[in-house]
């Protein structure tokens, strides 16, 4: 599919988009793209609070029947103010990381084809929140591991393993079974001697950090996030600042990872991983006893809470009836910029931009880090034109050839004749 996007019309799209949509509508002559750096951005201050709120018509938003879904991560470099500004900066050109994610109804959250909601938010936010949960869970299930498979290993050798499902004598409760006894204690004991076995986990270098100091060559390098396999995952690259934004697409960061007595290290993708599958579903509904009484609200996972109120929202488009629609209360702004939002996300997940967050010229679906490649049919184009010239080229020679040949012999028989 191709691309034809005039640079005005570009320009005033990004703009408008990446202006913060819970502020006040910003006039033509103040929407630029400096806009981005205040990318959706406190809205509303959501830790330890009520996330359920009242519109003046009384109102709720509930997101506790819907399960997140990571949808693609996306670079996009554009114009920035302050690099422009700044005359030590080798580039004008400031790089936002983007993650695109879903709120899909929890009974068909595979397919989610229908009464969703699809959300914008900065990659360092997402990753906080989806990181923060995952490492709660993990520790959560080691907690149950390390309570109901103790003395696992003693019950076996003394004849006495317990059938699934079993009753622990202690407490009443069910016990794991032996399979997962087994699944779990070999999975924590990876987690829990993952640096003695020469692994950190990648969750570590998220936030930009430094992994070479300027040394002989005068050049420091950084680890940091970054969208992989055209934005379908999320792994730790080699850049060049100590932002991140100059992303060096040659370089392995595990080459430049060691211990503290200078052994090579690796990364541990494990806990990265389940912050960027597209093919599960994180439920928004916290799971406890108190939940199956329907005269309790239900409780909204912190992870959904939180990435729902800071994001770009495009809903309505979607059938998402249970959103922020006009008539709630201090969010009209995002009722007037949710078409904006809707083709900006649309242009992420429609290569627009490439890996490292070019915009990708003539619509290739190949490219290569700062780079875009041509389509065979370009190539096929190109062959076809220089061939064709080359000929015209022959046949014209030839043509001025025989016409000067003609013209002489034509000459020399007149001459001839007045002798």
């Amino acid at each position: 599919m191709i691309f034809r996007i005039s640079f005005p019309i570009l320009a005033a799209v990004v703009a408008a988009v990446l202006a913060n949509p819970f502020a006040e509508k910003m006039s033509s002559a103040t929407s630029n793209i400096a806009y981005m750096n205040r990318l959706v951005h406190g809205a509303y201050p959501t830790k330890n609070s009520q996330f359920r709120r009242l519109d003046q018509n009384g109102n709720q938003v509930d997101i506790s029947n819907y399960s997140l879904k990571f949808q693609k991560c996306q670079f996009v470099k554009a114009y920035d103010d302050e690099l422009a500004e700044n005359e030590d900066a080798r580039t004008v050109l400031a790089t936002k990381h983007f993650v695109v994610f879903r709120l899909c109804p929890s009974n068909s959250c595979g397919s989610c084809n229908y009464g969703y909601g699809e959300y914008l938010v900065d990659m360092e936010e997402y990753l906080e929140a989806t990181i923060e949960y995952a490492k709660d869970k993990q520790e959560e299930k080691c907690d149950q591991c390390e309570e109901e498979c103790d003395g696992y290993y003693e019950n076996q050798g003394n004849g006495n393993e317990q059938n699934e499902g079993e009753n622990n004598e202690e407490g009443g409760g069910r016990r794991l079974s032996s399979s997962k006894c087994n699944e779990c204690i070999d999975t924590c004991e990876k987690i829990e001697n993952m640096e003695e076995n020469g692994y950190i986990d990648a969750t570590d270098f998220v936030e930009c950090q430094e992994i070479q100091d300027e040394g002989d060559n005068g050049k420091s390098l950084y680890a940091g996030a970054m969208c992989a396999s055209n934005g379908s995952k999320i792994k730790i690259g080699v850049f060049s600042d100590d932002e991140c934004r100059i992303l060096n697409s040659e370089l392995d960061v595990e080459n430049y990872l060691a211990d503290g007595d200078g052994n090579q290290m690796k990364l541990s993708h494990a806990l990265l991983k389940t912050t960027y599958d597209s093919d599960s579903c994180l439920s928004c509904l916290v799971e406890n006893d108190e939940n199956d009484d329907n005269e309790k609200e239900a409780e909204v996972e912190e992870v959904c809470e939180n990435l729902y109120m800071s994001a770009a929202k495009c809903e309505k488009k979607h059938g998402f009836d249970d959103g922020l629609q006009k008539n709630y209360y201090g969010y009209e702004n995002q009722n007037e910029n949710e078409d904006t939002v809707c083709d900006f996300i649309s242009s992420l997940k429609t290569n627009t931009y490439a890996q490292d967050g070019e915009i990708v010229v003539g619509g290739s679906s190949s490219y290569h880090s700062g780079t875009t490649s041509t389509t065979g049919g370009q190539k096929f184009a190109l062959t076809f034109f220089i061939l064709g010239t080359v000929g015209l080229a022959v046949y014209a020679a030839m043509l001025h050839s025989n016409l000067t040949k003609s013209a002489k012999s034509d000459l020399s028989s007149q001459g001839g004749a007045m002798a």
